[in-house]
């Protein structure tokens, strides 16, 4: 297996290297090991990345994060977590596709103003 140093998992993941060392120093990523002064990592570290930005992404935290990595099935309180953020998550998400609906609606409708359509004021609402 061929490792790949920090810099290119700066490059492929677009952290900057002291992202990963802070994301290494907080038990995030695990490097394989060094390349004389230079951290090496397994190319399976570019799948925990997405995973971590997608996480940051949703909202939790870099200690939230680390905890779910770590987790097992009978850790409760994480779980409950997971299901608050999920609820959030769906609320979120319902949201953010009545606008992305009425913006869809916005771009082709004829009445003026546009937010004063009575088609589009019920799609956001």
């Amino acid at each position: 297996m061929t490792l790949l140093d920090i810099a290119e998992v700066a490059e492929k993941s677009g952290l900057a290297p002291s992202a990963l060392r802070f994301y290494e120093k907080r038990g995030l990523v695990e490097p394989a090991g060094r390349n004389g002064l230079r951290r090496t990592y397994d190319p399976d570290v570019l799948a925990r990345l997405e995973l971590v930005a997608c996480a940051r992404g949703a909202g939790f935290t870099i200690a939230e994060i680390a905890r779910f990595l770590v987790a097992t099935p009978s850790d409760a309180a994480l779980r409950e977590r997971m299901a608050e953020k999920a609820a959030e998550l769906a609320e979120t998400i319902e949201r953010l596709t009545r606008m992305r609906n009425s913006l869809h609606h916005a771009a082709t409708c004829t009445h003026a103003p546009l937010v004063e359509c009575p088609d589009f004021k019920p799609m956001i609402s």
